[in-house]
């Protein structure tokens, strides 16, 4: 082994710790109650246990306003606007809907009507296949104010699902908007709205901003002239999960509970230890190079001195063999 690597292996030796010792285990010290179990429908589409059942196709006993006709298990839109009876906050919301099979009018005009959530902030239902219209007015837009992502669009006739993940705006005290609202899509199991942060309630004539209102609200369902149809609507309310902080955040570390800020301000030392051993190893390994370059260029004389004398040794015979003799002593 040379200097260099032996060097390394003393030093990563002597400052080194078997990373078992470094693990840790961070602990919230938050105690979390049990989540509720919820058995999923039969499919997909299907209400789970913990919904609530808005329109299963019999009748519109949860809603009240318009008239609207219910025929073969389908509601269609029809002589004013319908909303819940109960009123809601966080949700989601399972609706589907299908624009007339018959095409007539064009852009706002084909198809049209709308989900207002808490009664005054709408997803756009719209027949938005191949039927042109301003993008913050189609089918999935949160109206003027977002176009969807995609157009998912079914054509006329079909069945179009709306799977809405819906977060009620919050107001402080004083009226003050805390937080927005924030909606997620899902159009025919399609991304379309991806936690959009709404700027007020929805509007035709101005722009939206936030006014104060209760923290729930009916759903609502437009009727806009055309003879949407709609089935399967049902809602689950959305919690929360709920824990209590019964002590500091904490680790644990070889077996031992450390308090967390203990424990950063230790994590912050070792960094600060391994710096220092990365340079002292750096200086070390440095150092050594250069002790292995010195010892060369030190070899390297040493054999250009030996190679010197062995060339003057041989130098020496041919003069003395080119010298002329040295006269006889007379007698």
């Amino acid at each position: 082994m040379n200097l260099v690597r032996f060097g390394s292996v003393l030093t990563l030796f002597a400052f080194s710790l078997p990373a078992a010792l470094n693990a840790q285990d961070y602990k919230s010290g938050i105690e979390w109650q049990m989540p509720p179990v919820v058995t999923p429908g039969a499919t997909d589409d299907a209400p789970p246990s913990d919904a609530i059942v808005l329109f299963d196709g019999k009748d519109m006993s949860a809603w009240e306003g318009g008239d609207w006709r219910v025929e073969d298990g389908v509601a269609y839109s029809g002589k004013g606007n319908i909303q819940t009876k109960q009123s809601f906050g966080d949700i989601q919301l399972h609706i589907e809907w299908s624009a007339p099979t018959e095409i007539k009018g064009e852009g706002q005009g084909r198809g049209n009507s709308g989900v207002y959530l808490m009664g005054l902030y709408e997803v756009q239902i719209l027949d938005s296949y191949e039927n042109e219209t301003y993008f913050d007015g189609q089918a999935g837009s949160v109206y003027k104010q977002t176009p969807p992502m995609v157009n998912a669009m079914r054509k006329p006739g079909e069945w179009n699902t709306y799977d809405i993940f819906w977060t009620a705006p919050r107001f402080k005290v004083n009226g003050d908007l805390e937080s927005p609202a924030c909606v997620t899509l899902v159009h025919n199991g399609i991304l379309a709205l991806n936690h959009f942060e709404l700027m007020g309630p929805s509007s035709f004539v101005e722009p939206p901003h936030y006014t104060v209102h209760a923290p729930t609200g009916p759903i609502r369902l437009q009727d806009h002239g055309n003879p949407v149809r709609f089935r399967n609507i049902w809602v689950r309310e959305l919690h929360p999960p709920v824990g209590k902080r019964v002590r500091a955040p904490y680790v644990l570390k070889g077996g031992k509970e450390i308090p967390y800020a203990q424990a950063e301000a230790e994590k912050l030392n070792e960094q600060q230890r391994r710096m220092v051993q990365d340079a002292v190893q750096k200086a070390v390994q440095k150092a050594l190079r250069e002790a292995e370059a010195e010892r060369k260029k030190q070899a390297d004389t040493k054999t250009e001195a030996k190679t010197e004398k062995k060339d003057e040794a041989a130098s020496k015979p041919e003069a003395e063999s080119g010298a002329e003799p040295s006269p006889k002593a007379e007698k």
